[in-house]
């Protein structure tokens, strides 16, 4: 029986208050220390930091690794690897939780699917620069794991979440020691390109002049987005935050069935699927949305009960504690022997991410390109709110289309980029086949990207 001054009663909280703390140290050393403001680090990414360097300083001291101290229930390590693995998920299902746009033009939705096919093709690109060269070096280092490449688009694409995924997936099915934490370097090296890309481009585009100013963003929220018309108010015996956060769990909890039901199905995947844990939620809570629209439709349900407003808080919480969770969860001492590697990685992923959407973005995006860019190189190199962080510096109020793109581009992004985690699992058995398939799958969607510029080329 468990005694409440225990340990194991506390560790949990205790892990969730010092991330929490972190998070609040880092908002304040950044008002203090104006380079750091300056840099576009985000907060979440910076919190982490810096219990990634007292956790550091305490090994040091002591020998122990100080998340596994019986303060934190002995098995702190493991809670910050399982808040990032759901904290992911679950940021999906409040996006997708949120009411979907009206009718758009042919216009717009061209540049939707040209946004999303250009978010796969960064991945694409960043998985052929990253495998090869992981299989460089494996062919030079004996025993390097040649795959480890792969992880490169999902630590600098899809963020920390994915990054640990992939890489606990290498590290359980094929013995690639220290996998999970290379996959979070690599997330935490991400962020850092796109503090550094991004602040560079800035100071480019004001140096040259190039820059628009349409607002900081700073005016005051219309309470028309906290309380719509038709909605359920935002206090009543329940209240609406806590109505958000039941729907949440609904979908998530909808997701888990779907996710023990496909592993009971495919045995052999099972890592795979629970590793898809984010791909289901989105699944559960489009489920979830739409039985909520009929019943809305059909007046069975006569107020809505879902905020955009207040799913944007919740999924940005889940973010941010994602981020914090993942960069504290890497484990230095293991990675001794791939440092160098990585920053080969890094710097591969900065230059080519950066190259590519800035070309994309002045060839298919005219009437906006920096916007587009900005949006684009900090959601690839880190998460969408690093994305949302660069673009606002030069369209503060979001009068161009560029966040609308970013928002809307996930659907098609899922059902292109689908094939590339399936791909992913099967580098590390066939490298050769997966780098042939990667390199042509990349040259296709060049063509369906620029299909009305190699259209009218073909037709002059």
């Amino acid at each position: 029986m468990e005694n409440f001054w225990d340990y194991s009663v506390w560790g949990w909280f205790n892990v969730l208050a010092v991330l929490l703390m972190s998070l609040l140290a880092a908002k304040a050393l950044k008002k203090v220390v104006p380079i750091l403001n300056a840099s576009l680090i985000p907060t979440s990414v910076l919190g982490g930091g810096i219990l990634l360097i007292v956790a550091g300083v305490y090994k040091l001291i002591t020998g122990n690794v100080m998340f596994d101290e019986p303060f934190f229930g002995a098995s702190g390590t493991t809670t910050l690897e399982i808040i990032t693995y759901h904290c992911l998920a679950l940021g999906f299902v409040a996006s997708t939780l949120k009411a979907g746009g009206g009718k758009m033009g042919k216009k717009r939705a061209g540049e939707i699917l040209n946004t999303g096919v250009t978010t796969v093709s960064t991945y694409l690109l960043q998985a052929v620069v990253g495998f090869g060269i992981t299989m460089i070096v494996a062919a030079v280092i004996d025993g390097f794991f040649p795959a480890a490449g792969i992880l490169l688009p999902f630590g600098f694409g899809q963020g920390t979440g994915q990054a640990m995924n992939y890489g606990n997936i290498y590290e359980l099915e094929y013995g690639f020691v220290g996998g999970k934490s290379f996959g979070l370097t690599i997330a935490a090296l991400g962020f850092l390109s796109a503090s550094l890309g991004g602040v560079a481009h800035l100071y480019y585009l004001k140096k040259k002049g190039h820059i628009l100013d349409r607002g900081r963003g700073d005016s005051a929220l219309d309470m028309g987005e906290i309380q719509a018309e038709g909605e359920i108010p935002m206090q009543e015996s329940m209240d609406k935050i806590t109505v958000q956060l039941a729907f949440i769990a609904l979908a998530y909890f909808i997701a888990q069935l779907m996710i023990i039901g496909l592993a009971q199905l495919i045995p052999g995947m099972k890592s795979v699927i629970y590793g898809f844990n984010f791909l289901l939620g989105v699944a559960a809570a489009a489920i979830v949305k739409a039985v909520l629209n009929f019943l809305n439709r059909k007046g069975f349900v006569r107020r809505k009960h879902t905020n955009d407003f207040l799913m944007t808080r919740c999924s940005n919480f889940f973010y941010d504690l994602m981020v914090v969770a993942g960069v504290a969860a890497i484990r230095l001492g293991i990675l001794e022997s791939y440092w160098g590697v990585m920053l080969i990685l890094g710097v591969a992923g900065l230059i080519v991410t950066y190259i590519y959407n800035l070309t994309v973005a002045k060839r298919l995006f005219p009437e906006y390109p920096q916007e587009q860019f900005l949006m684009m190189y900090g959601m690839l190199t880190g998460t969408a709110s690093t994305g949302v962080i660069l673009l606002r510096e030069i369209d503060g109020d979001f009068k161009t289309p560029a966040a609308d793109n970013m928002v809307y581009q996930n659907l098609p992004a899922i059902a292109l980029g689908f094939p590339m985690m399936l791909l992913a699992t099967l580098a590390p058995k066939k490298p050769a086949l997966t780098m042939v398939i990667l390199v042509v799958f990349f040259l296709a969607l060049q063509v369906v990207l620029f299909r009305s510029y190699l259209f009218k080329r073909k037709k002059k």
